[in-house]
């Protein structure tokens, strides 16, 4: 009989010997040995216990450790070595991998990145929009009592890239305008012309800054036509994750930039609307908004 004797124990001894082991890189058969399963099916047994792969979970453990190292003031080159990586080249990939930035922009925190930032009007109320070049980084709607003010939005955004540069200027709102229909510069912008970022003529460039699952999320949010909805659970399900509907419910507390990726498509398994970011009331009218239109749906 093997020593461990359920599926949970297994798992818990698996996630133990990655975490110790994490600066050797353990194979996957070094793990499922360890444990007494097939490679296959440790697999099997991880994934659907922990929500990731083995492969997965042991890029999180080391992207954390090079995270602190990093932090800590380590060299790029002495982080990758000192996880168990081969060289700053792994570790760049694992990083974009991971994080959608490289080891050094973490480790920089936005440092030499200029973020142009200004407050504008949208039909569906005021938001702080925030661009670096690589491209959108913030679009925060403002009224609700979650968002709070133009100046709180701002400073959690600075806490976000805290090296950065940040210099307001209204030119900022046109990299979304251009993404939008035709308006007077004194109307309202119409964002839902550019709800499916995914389908626009000209892709909008994002630069987020989140941990995998969270980047998987907000991805996953693109796929989702305008006008239809989906549950938290359905959801983890397209990101391969079942049954992890409560973190995919925190990644969307956590998405940066609101109705570009739709987070409001999405409700509680019981049809009720369920919490917003920028406010209950301002997401039942993104999605009446897009139901009733016409053209959606």
């Amino acid at each position: 009989m093997s020593k461990f004797d359920s599926d949970y124990a297994r798992v818990e001894a698996a996630i133990k010997f990655i975490e110790t082991q994490a600066a050797r890189q353990p194979s996957l058969d070094a793990v499922a040995d360890y444990i007494g399963l097939s490679p296959y099916h440790f697999q099997k047994l991880f994934t659907r216990w922990a929500g990731v792969s083995p492969k997965r979970f042991l890029e999180y453990i080391t992207v954390e450790a090079a995270k602190r190292m990093l932090a800590e003031s380590a060299s790029v080159l002495d982080a990758a070595l000192n996880v168990g990586l081969s060289g700053p080249s792994r570790l760049h990939d694992l990083f974009v991998n991971a994080e959608a930035m490289t080891p050094g922009e973490f480790k920089r925190s936005g440092e030499g990145l200029e973020i142009r930032y200004c407050v504008g009007s949208t039909i569906f109320g005021d938001c702080l929009i925030a661009a670096s070049p690589r491209g959108l980084c913030a679009l925060e709607f403002l009224d609700s009592a979650n968002q709070g003010t133009a100046p709180a939005a701002l400073e959690a955004l600075k806490q976000r890239w805290i090296n950065a540069t940040f210099i307001e200027d209204p030119a900022a709102f046109e990299i979304v305008r251009g993404h939008m229909a035709p308006s007077a510069a004194a109307q309202p912008v119409d964002l839902s012309d550019s709800a499916n970022v995914g389908h626009a003529k000209s892709p909008l460039a994002l630069h987020l800054r989140g941990t995998n699952f969270q980047l998987k999320v907000w991805q996953a949010l693109l796929a989702i036509p305008e006008g239809r909805l989906v549950t938290y659970g359905k959801l983890a399900e397209m990101i391969g994750s079942p049954g992890s509907a409560r973190a995919v419910g925190t990644a969307l507390s956590q998405n940066p930039i609101g109705f570009l990726i739709p987070c409001h498509r999405v409700l509680r398994a019981s049809g009720e609307i369920g919490g917003y970011k920028w406010g209950i009331e301002r997401k039942k009218a993104l999605i009446a908004y897009e139901a009733s239109s016409p053209t959606r749906g």
